[in-house]
């Protein structure tokens, strides 16, 4: 399959199961019905919260009661290539 804006060969990767469409040069993505539905559920699961410690603590206990660095999201992880 040809990308729409340059004409390059897509290429197939998969990520969480799910196959992705991306061109290698101007680096966008396309992604079949259905497969950002996918993404989103697989994300949810994987953006639950972490479990408390066993002394009542929070997530917030291992950085000196700084909250964590929110990372880019599961768009990021996904379409690091």
């Amino acid at each position: 399959m040809q990308c729409p804006i340059d004409g390059t060969e897509l290429v197939l990767a998969e990520r969480a199961g799910v196959e992705i469409d991306y061109c290698p040069k101007c680096r966008g993505v396309w992604l079949d019905r259905g497969e950002l539905d996918k993404i989103i559920d697989r994300s949810a699961v994987a953006d639950a919260p972490p479990p408390r410690d066993h002394h009542g603590g929070d997530y917030r206990d291992d950085h000196g009661g700084k909250p964590r660095k929110k990372r880019g999201g599961f768009l990021e992880d996904l379409f690091d290539f």
